[in-house]
């Protein structure tokens, strides 16, 4: 399995429920497929540096995980088709 940095946006429209709704259920993907959550991190709310479809500010979370490629990739379509996603970034931590 290899080691993962993955950064999720959501809009600031999106009510605190389905925040922690969408952002739950994008993490059961990655331990459902036998990955592992190892670090978790709210940032909270943030302006943006620029406009991201038509929004200014958003809620920050990044995750620290093991999982196996088929997961992220499972991670990575169902976060792109998710509507309160305004951006997410997925990044392959290097061995050492």
């Amino acid at each position: 399995m290899n080691k993962y940095e993955i950064m999720l946006i959501v809009k600031t429209t999106t009510a605190e429920e389905e925040v922690k709704e969408v952002v739950s259920s994008l993490k059961s993907i990655i331990t459902k497929m036998k990955g592992k959550i190892i670090d978790e991190k709210e940032m909270g709310r943030k302006e943006l540096a620029y406009p991201i479809k038509k929004e200014v500010s958003g809620f920050y979370f990044v995750f620290n995980c093991e999982a196996n490629p088929e997961a992220i990739a499972e991670f990575d379509r169902k976060a792109g088709l998710n509507e309160n996603i305004i951006r997410h970034l997925i990044i392959r931590l290097d061995e050492e």
